[in-house]
C-alpha cells in the first residue's frame, strides 16, 4: 500500500514562506498550512494577522498547534528525499571548497544549482521542487555559488537583478525607482553579455601578452645560449693569444739566459787558459830558483864560474802586468730582449685589434645628420651624410634643439639600448669632433665636452694634436693621421670606443660610463678657418671586406 506522503504533490510539501519541505506544519483557521516558525514570525513583523496565501484577516490571532499527522508525512518526506539522495550514484557529498546543497540533513551532498530567489544551493534531488513547482519555475538557478546573501539588497532585501551604469554597480528592482531613478538601467543579463565580450576581448589580450612573453623567454634564453657561444669562444681565443705570448716569454728568457752563459763561459775560458800559462811559468821558475840555490852553496870556484853565466840569464817569462780577465758588459742585454718581446707582443695587439674591429663594424647603422640641430653656421648635403663649415651664419628657426654657439649638429638617429657603430672620414680635415652625446646636453650657450657634461668624444686641433676629452684629457700618441674614424658604443656595458679604420687599430675608449638617456652621434667639424678647414666630415659605408 503507497505511504501518505506518495498521495500528496511534492509542491503540497512546500511552505509558501520559506519554500521549503514543512518543519512543524501547522494549520491556521483558513485551511492553509506553514511552518509554525514562518507563520509565527510573519505575523509578529506585521500590526494584523492575515494569511499570507488569500490574506484574509483574523480578528484575534488564532491558536496554531503543530499538526502533528502532516508532520509525521513531512518527515517521511524528508527521509525518502534523504534515502533518494544516498542512492544516487551521480551525487556526491560536498568537499572543502565545494558548496553543499542547503536542503540535506546530515550528509551534504554537493550543489547543483542555487536559486537567485530562495538564496539557497540545491542537490539534484532537492532541485525537483524547481523543475515541478509552478511558482518555482520561475526562479533563476545559477551554477552554486557561495555567499548568496550577497546577491540581496542589502537596503531593501530584494535580489539585485539590475545594473546601474553611471555607478556601476548593482541594484534592486526598489533602488531603480527611488536613488537610481534617473541613471540608466539595464537588466545583469544584458550587462553580463558587455562585459563578457569585454572579457573575452580582454582574455585574448592577456592571452597575446602571455604568448608575447614566451616568445621573450625564448628571445632571452637563445640570447643566454648566444652569450655562451661568445663566451666559450673568446675564452678560447685568449688562451691562444696567452699562449703565444707565454711561449715568446719563455723563449725569450732563455734566450737571454743563453746569451749571459755564453759570454760567463768565454770570460771563464780565458781565465783558465791564463792560469794554466801562469803556472807553466811557475813550475819553471821554481825549477829555475832551485838551480840558483844549489849553484849558491857550491865550495868548486870552477863550476861556480862555468855554470853562472847559463843560469844567470833570465827566465822566458811573459809580462803579465797589463793581463786581465774580461768582465763581459750586460747592460742593455735585458732591455733589447724586452724590446724584442714588445715587438711581438705589438704584432699579436695589431691582430687582436683588426679581430675586434671587424667584430664592431657588424654592429653598423644607418646614421644621417638632423638639420633640426646643426648650427647656422654648418652646411648640410642633401643625403644628410656630409657637413662642413660655412663662412656665413644663415637664418634658420632658433629650434629648442638646434646648437646656437658651437658649429655641432647630431645624427636623426638615437639608442637607448644595445650595440652601434658608425665610421666617418675625416682625412681633409685639420680640426674635427667626434662622438656621441646624451640628448639632454646643453645646446644655447659654451660647451665645454667632458663625459660629465655628457659628451664622449675625440679631437684633433691645428692638424696634428689628438686628445681624448676625458676627465682630464689624455693626448693621443699616433703614428699616422687619422683617414677614416669608427665610433663603436655598447650601452648596457657603457663603453664607447674610436678606430683608426685604415690600419685596424684602437685609438681610444671611455669605459665604466653609466647611461640614463639616449644617445645621438655627435659631429663638429669646427671653424672654416679662412678655408683650411672646409673639407666636410663625410659619413661613409662600413667596408666589411
Amino acid at each position: 500500500m503507497a505511504s501518505d506522503s506518495s498521495l500528496l504533490s511534492q509542491d503540497q510539501f512546500l511552505c509558501s514562506v520559506c519554500l521549503d519541505v514543512f518543519i512543524d506544519p501547522v494549520t491556521i483557521p483558513c485551511g492553509h498550512n506553514f511552518c509554525k516558525s514562518c507563520i509565527t514570525q510573519h505575523w509578529d513583523n506585521n500590526e494584523e494577522c492575515w494569511c499570507p496565501m488569500c490574506n484574509k484577516l483574523f480578528t484575534n490571532r488564532p491558536e496554531v498547534p503543530v499538526n502533528t499527522l502532516f508532520r509525521e508525512m513531512t518527515v517521511q518526506y524528508r527521509e525518502s528525499i534523504r534515502v533518494k539522495a544516498s542512492s544516487c550514484p551521480d551525487q556526491q557529498c560536498a568537499k572543502p571548497g565545494e558548496v553543499p546543497c542547503d536542503v540535506c540533513t546530515g550528509t551534504k551532498i554537493k550543489a547543483f544549482k542555487s536559486c537567485l530567489v530562495c538564496l539557497a544551493s540545491y542537490c539534484e534531488t532537492h532541485l525537483e521542487l524547481h523543475q515541478k513547482v509552478t511558482g518555482l519555475k520561475r526562479h533563476p538557478l545559477v551554477d552554486p555559488v557561495e555567499n548568496l546573501e550577497d546577491r540581496i539588497c542589502k537596503k531593501h532585501y530584494q535580489p539585485l537583478d539590475l545594473f546601474c551604469k553611471t555607478e556601476q554597480v548593482c541594484v534592486c528592482q526598489f533602488c531603480n525607482d527611488s536613488e537610481h531613478k534617473l541613471h540608466p538601467i539595464v537588466s545583469l543579463k544584458e550587462e553580463y553579455e558587455g562585459k563578457k565580450s569585454q572579457l573575452d576581448k580582454k582574455e585574448a589580450e592577456v592571452q597575446q601578452m602571455i604568448q608575447q612573453r614566451q616568445l621573450k623567454i625564448q628571445e632571452i634564453k637563445q640570447s643566454v645560449e648566444l652569450s655562451k657561444e661568445d663566451a666559450d669562444r673568446e675564452i678560447a681565443h685568449s688562451v691562444q693569444v696567452f699562449t703565444v705570448l707565454v711561449s715568446s716569454i719563455e723563449g725569450s728568457q732563455a734566450e737571454l739566459i743563453e746569451i749571459i752563459q755564453e759570454k760567463q763561459k768565454k770570460t771563464e775560458t780565458q781565465a783558465e787558459c791564463f792560469i794554466e800559462e801562469l803556472e807553466e811559468e811557475i813550475r819553471e821558475l821554481k825549477k829555475k830558483s832551485a838551480e840558483l840555490e844549489q849553484l849558491s852553496h857550491t865550495e868548486d870556484h870552477l863550476h861556480l864560474l862555468q855554470s853562472f853565466s847559463s843560469l844567470n840569464t833570465p827566465p822566458q817569462t811573459k809580462d803579465w802586468t797589463e793581463v786581465s780577465v774580461y768582465h763581459p758588459s750586460y747592460v742593455g742585454t735585458v732591455r733589447r730582449a724586452v724590446e724584442q718581446l714588445e715587438k711581438t707582443v705589438s704584432k699579436e695587439r695589431e691582430k687582436l685589434c683588426e679581430a675586434e674591429l671587424k667584430r664592431v663594424q657588424q654592429y653598423e647603422v644607418d646614421v644621417t645628420l638632423d638639420p633640426d640641430t646643426a648650427h647656422p653656421e654648418l652646411i648640410l648635403s642633401e643625403d644628410g651624410k656630409q657637413v662642413y663649415c660655412g663662412d656665413m651664419v644663415k637664418k634658420f628657426p632658433d629650434k629648442p634643439e638646434r646648437f646656437s654657439h658651437c658649429s655641432i649638429v647630431f645624427g636623426k638617429q638615437n639608442f637607448s639600448s644595445g650595440r652601434f657603430y658608425f665610421e666617418v672620414l675625416v682625412k681633409e680635415n685639420t680640426e674635427w669632433d667626434l662622438g656621441v652625446a646624451r640628448e639632454s646636453v646643453n645646446r644655447k650657450g659654451k660647451i665645454t665636452l667632458s663625459p660629465k657634461k655628457g659628451f664622449w668624444t675625440i679631437w684633433l686641433r691645428r692638424g696634428n694634436e689628438y686628445k681624448a676629452l676625458a676627465s682630464p684629457g689624455v693626448i693621443l700618441a699616433l703614428k699616422e693621421k687619422l683617414q677614416k674614424v669608427g665610433v663603436f658604443v655598447d650601452y648596457e656595458e657603457g663603453l664607447v670606443s674610436f678606430y683608426d679604420v685604415e690600419v685596424g687599430a684602437h685609438i681610444y675608449s671611455f669605459t665604466g660610463c653609466t647611461f640614463t638617456e639616449r644617445l645621438y652621434p655627435y659631429f663638429s667639424p669646427c671653424n672654416n678657418d679662412g678655408g683650411k678647414n672646409s673639407a666636410p666630415l663625410i659619413i661613409s659605408p662600413v667596408n666589411k671586406a
